[in-house]
């Protein structure tokens, strides 16, 4: 980690400026699970100005322009929100995403932007937790980095063992706290958990482990990336979920289906196997639901598509603490959730929304579309979950777990 007077981030608006001609690159790796191989769903796009040596996916990737000033933003999805937090308070100052690929050849090296890179291995197998003897050379060849997040199923105990001395940090993003076994969990300094009851679960597996209540969808938000546009709201609501059973469709189509068909519907589908059968049941019962997706579209036509509706909707019940629900509120779009939702009730306040059973929800939805207008959600979240509060959370947690490590 290096002394913590050895770089001095200056934050305004969201942005830090970074001061160049750094001699210490403390690093972040984030790994994730599959992509599809060479034609698979890389999104980077490649800097005109990166380093030729950057495009060798055998080079370190610690690679930083000297003698300038540049600005990094907190941006994107999940995976790359919290590396760019971490970047962007200091704490690290290149971040990497690791992804496991199958099929086709491997994706090739990408860099997004000086600070952010990513890169894909071999699996030996799909059987999770995933093992790769690939990735496992790779840190025994170039060295573990000094912060390893590990998110879902989660990587072999070797893989753990050879960053025994990184900071390792794990969150599932999903109801279960852990989805791994138990001698891979045993190597985690930090789970990032979604509600209480994960915590308690995590205590009870491994007494004594520290956990954290920062989901990082939700918490880890992005200033900009949703916002009111003052534009033309012709749907009532929007649900922006996967076409999958656990988001629990079916709850909100009951509810319209009991409803008067002016009370109309934006489903978003970012991907899933249940997207056809939901139009057919939409056509079949009549239903006033405008469908997008699969497959999914960018953030900012996300974006849009929320500035359309006067609140969002969250149907599930077995399921982590979703990203959508703080992008939803920062695009200014109070949110009406299923009270039996496992992780993510904490963000719902008087201020940004309400809570209904399945049973309830018709009534709600009438209730949201009379009053969303009365809700102040972008404000609330402003002053409580985008990345700058909760990564000053995450920082002395981080800073404990390092210093007991030396």
């Amino acid at each position: 980690m290096g002394p913590r007077g050895e770089w001095y981030p200056r934050l305004k608006a969201g942005r830090v400026v970074m001061a160049a001609q750094l001699t210490v690159r403390r690093s972040v790796v984030v790994i994730s699970d599959f992509v599809e191989g060479v034609d698979g769903p890389f999104p980077a796009k490649r800097m005109p100005s990166t380093p030729a040596h950057a495009n060798d996916p055998h080079s370190f990737p610690w690679i930083g322009d000297t003698g300038k000033t540049r600005e990094v933003e907190v941006a994107g999805g999940y995976l790359e929100r919290l590396p760019l937090a971490l970047i962007a308070a200091g704490i690290v100052e290149q971040a990497e995403i690791w992804h496991h690929y199958r099929g086709a050849g491997e994706p090739p090296f990408r860099r997004e932007s000086p600070e952010l890179a990513r890169r894909a291995f071999r699996p030996d197998s799909e059987t999770p937790p995933l093992a790769s003897a690939e990735m496992a050379d790779f840190v025994r060849t170039f060295g573990a980095p000094h912060i390893l997040v590990v998110l879902g199923l989660g990587v072999s105990r070797e893989l753990l063992a050879l960053c025994a001395h990184s900071v390792i940090i794990y969150n599932s993003i999903d109801a279960p706290a852990l989805r791994v076994p138990h001698e891979v969990s045993a190597c985690f300094d930090l789970v990032l958990t979604g509600a209480q009851w994960q915590s308690d679960a995590v205590e009870t597996e491994h007494p004594g482990m520290r956990t954290a209540i920062l989901p990082i969808g939700p918490e880890f938000a992005a200033v900009d990336q949703f916002r009111p546009l003052g534009t033309n709201k012709d749907m009532d609501l929007i649900y922006v979920a996967a076409a999958q059973p656990y988001k629990r469709h079916d709850i909100l189509f009951d509810a319209l289906a009991t409803l008067p068909r002016d009370v109309r519907a934006l489903c978003v589908f970012g991907y899933g196997e249940d997207g056809d059968m939901l139009r057919r049941r939409a056509h079949e019962q009549n239903l006033s639901i405008e469908f997008v997706g699969p497959p999914g579209v960018s953030v900012d036509e996300v974006n849009r598509l929320m500035n359309r509706a006067r609140f969002g909707v969250v149907c599930g019940v077995d399921d982590g603490a979703p990203a959508i629900l703080t992008e939803y509120m920062l695009a200014g779009l109070p949110v009406l959730a299923n009270t039996e939702l496992r992780c993510g009730l904490q963000f719902i306040l008087p201020e940004t929304g309400r809570t209904a059973s399945a049973d309830e929800f018709a009534a709600a939805i009438l209730d949201m579309r009379q009053n969303a207008s009365h809700y102040s959600p972008r404000e609330t979240v402003l002053e409580r979950w985008t990345w700058p509060h909760s990564v000053a959370r995450l920082r002395p947690i981080i800073e404990q777990i390092h210093d007991s490590k030396q």
